[in-house]
């Protein structure tokens, strides 16, 4: 079946394609279609064969969209606006209703209880302010800002490398185009249309995730990374809710779980000044060394619609614009996924153990926990398929044994001091062998003394202290070269 011609509707029987192309490339519209038919191209056999709509307001529609979604972008690398406004539609999927004063105190009830539980288990205080208990656009509006602080690094390596690879060939495409300007629509400067273009599909693919999460997160920190500038503890009720549908433990047991598990993630984060710059520094790196395979990048955009959004998504999905990862990006995935285990099996264990007195599921409501970070969600498969991250702690079980073996050796106070210095943590070698770690680390401390003690008979040998024959004094300056009474240096 051949595809339908979009029909001659337009003013003095023109075909709606070149209307088409004159409100997309304004005056210079009837040269770009001279140029395109001398190349060899069927203008109406393309637009046909693209899909796009024979029906003249339909068609109208699609191009007002994707005209709205390249200018709307500014300077920004990200879409912003683009991006809250599909994150809310997303997070609206199935019903979010605002939550009613009895819900909100049951939240926050819970999150009270807990900080009084954790004082036992853990020497770090609460985080200084007030506890929430959001809908999923609460938590949407109050955790956007730290996607643009997490994503926009990558965003923007990935926009300059999108550039650089498509860039001669589009303005290789310009060239076909004379006379078209900036005014005339979609056909103006190559490079502002790569940075709108880039800037809509993140704000698409931030939006997307973003609104996805949403429907999945209990709070602000379960997934490893401080979503908010300033910690405190927040659930989301309704995921909190239908994560207790259909388990063994009663709604209010597992309420207070995830109040034990965001509460105690909030101290960490709040009280452990270094912790968050340095995630967020190793997403950063990561985003300093995005390079992209160009062959396959072109060979992909050939194949997408740009008026279609559904299929900017999908290509995303594919991995269209995935990046090659370098030995120093996944050097930087490395360091990010032993931090996120760190944090998360430390909070695995201090929750835990602040639970098991009062709660009979405790250990099963663990269990349940580590298993769904551990398969991921489709928000987080999302973001892998975006731009190779994963937002998944690998070694939560190793990291959480280590935590418990320095609560056994050093008690509370002892394992929580452990966080005062990055240098401090355990490394993957500990998380290989926690029982060793107290040998490791004294074996450091001698072997730092013994450079101490080393360094000190270097600087003495050198100053004078009234003994005949040190070094320095006029009287032994004589070398064996005959430079007597010269000093060596």
């Amino acid at each position: 079946m051949t595809p339908d011609v979009p029909p001659t509707d337009g003013p003095g029987g023109s075909p709606q394609w070149e209307q088409m192309l004159r409100a997309m490339l304004g005056p210079a519209a009837d040269d770009a279609i001279r140029e395109m038919r001398e190349m060899g191209v069927d203008p109406a056999a393309m637009a046909a064969a693209s899909g796009l709509p024979a029906d003249p307001v339909a068609l109208q529609q699609a191009l007002a969209q994707v005209q709205q979604m390249l200018a709307s972008a500014g300077d920004e690398t990200v879409n912003w606006q683009m991006a809250h406004d599909l994150a809310r539609q997303q997070a609206a999927i199935g019903g979010d209703p605002a939550l009613s004063p009895g819900r909100v105190k049951e939240v926050r009830d819970a999150l009270s209880v807990a900080e009084l539980w954790l004082d036992a288990a853990t020497d770090l205080p609460p985080a200084v302010g007030t506890s929430h208990a959001w809908s999923r656009a609460e938590w949407v509006e109050a955790t956007l800002p730290a996607w643009r602080t997490l994503t926009e690094p990558v965003a923007s390596s990935l926009a300059t490398a999108l550039a650089d690879a498509l860039g001669p060939a589009m303005g290789e495409m310009g060239g076909a185009f004379p006379g078209v300007s900036p005014a005339g629509g979609l056909g103006g400067d190559p490079a502002q249309l790569l940075r709108g273009l880039g800037s809509a599909v993140f704000g698409l693919q931030v939006g997307q995730a973003a609104g996805t999460l949403a429907r999945e997160v209990f709070g602000t920190t379960d997934i490893g990374l401080p979503l908010l500038e300033r910690p405190v503890p927040a659930l989301v009720a309704a995921n909190v809710d239908a994560f207790a549908e259909g388990l063994d433990a009663p709604v209010e047991e597992v309420r207070l779980y995830l109040a034990l598990r965001e509460a105690a993630a909030s101290r960490l984060f709040a009280h452990v000044p270094w912790l968050r710059a340095h995630l967020l520094d190793a997403v950063a790196e990561y985003a300093r060394g995005i390079a992209i395979d160009v062959d396959h990048l072109e060979a992909a955009v050939s194949a997408i619609d740009p008026t279609d959004p559904a299929a900017l998504q999908e290509a995303l999905s594919g991995g269209v614009f995935a990046p090659q990862t370098t030995p120093a990006q996944q050097a930087a995935l490395a360091r990010l996924e032993h931090a996120l285990a760190l944090v998360e099996g430390w909070v695995d264990e201090v929750a835990t153990t602040a639970a098991a007195p009062h709660l009979p599921h405790a250990a099963p409501l663990r269990e349940m926990v580590r298993r769904r970070r551990a398969a991921g969600g489709p928000a987080e498969q999302t973001f892998a398929s975006l731009v190779g991250l994963e937002l998944r702690p690998r070694r939560l079980r190793d990291a959480a044994t280590v935590w418990a073996h320095l609560t056994s050796t050093r008690d509370v106070a002892g394992r929580d001091a452990v966080w005062e210095h990055p240098d401090l943590v355990p490394t993957p070698q500990d998380l290989d062998d926690p029982a060793g770690f107290d040998a490791r680390r004294q074996a450091e401390v001698d072997e730092s003394a013994d450079l101490d003690r080393a360094l000190a008979q270097i600087l003495g040998d050198g100053e004078p202290d009234g003994a005949t024959g040190t070094a320095g004094t006029p009287d032994d300056a004589t070398d064996d070269e005959g430079t007597s009474g010269a000093p060596t240096s």
